[in-house]
C-alpha cells in the first residue's frame, strides 16, 4: 500500500508547486474519494480535524515552518508504490479540486460532515486533534 508521501509526491508532480494548506486539503480529498469508490483507503495515515481543516500529522511534520512545496520536498515519496487506478483518482481529484484556492478548500472541508463530527462541539478556532475516521469518511462522500 502506498503512503501519504508517495501520494503528496504524485501530487506535486502534477501540481507544481503548491501551497502547504492546499497540499493537505488535495491528499485529504485524494483519502476521501479513494475511500468513496473503492471502499479502500488510498493510504493508511490518518487525518486529524484541526481548526484549518483536515491535517495529515505525517505529512504536516515534514512541511511545519513551510509556506509551499514542490515535488523535490519529498525525495522518498514513491509514486511507483500508487496503482494505476490510484493515480487516475487523484487525478480526478486534482480535476475537480485543484484550481480551488487553499481557503476554498478549507471552508469547503469546513462545511462537510466528517471535519465537523470529529471536532464536535468544539469552536471553528480551537484546538482539536481528532482523528477524522476513514469509516466517516467514506460514508459520506461514499453517499454523494
Amino acid at each position: 500500500m502506498a503512503n501519504v508521501f508517495d501520494a503528496a509526491r504524485y501530487i506535486l508532480l502534477k501540481t507544481g508547486e503548491i501551497s502547504t494548506w492546499k497540499l493537505q486539503k488535495l491528499c485529504y480529498y485524494a483519502q476521501a474519494w479513494t475511500l468513496a469508490w473503492t471502499g479502500k483507503p488510498l493510504f493508511p495515515e490518518d487525518f486529524e480535524a484541526w481548526r484549518n481543516g483536515p491535517v495529515c500529522r505525517p505529512l504536516f511534520a515534514r512541511h511545519k515552518g513551510m509556506y509551499s512545496v514542490t515535488e523535490d520536498f519529498l525525495p522518498d515519496g514513491n509514486i511507483d508504490a500508487l496503482t494505476a487506478d490510484e493515480k487516475d483518482s487523484i487525478d480526478t481529484v486534482l480535476s475537480a479540486y485543484g484550481d480551488m484556492e487553499p481557503y476554498q478548500l478549507r471552508a469547503q472541508t469546513h462545511a462537510e460532515t466528517p471535519w465537523k463530527a470529529a471536532r464536535g462541539s468544539r469552536d471553528e478556532m480551537a484546538f482539536s486533534d481528532s482523528v477524522i475516521s476513514k469509516e466517516a469518511i467514506g460514508a459520506y462522500y461514499g453517499a454523494l
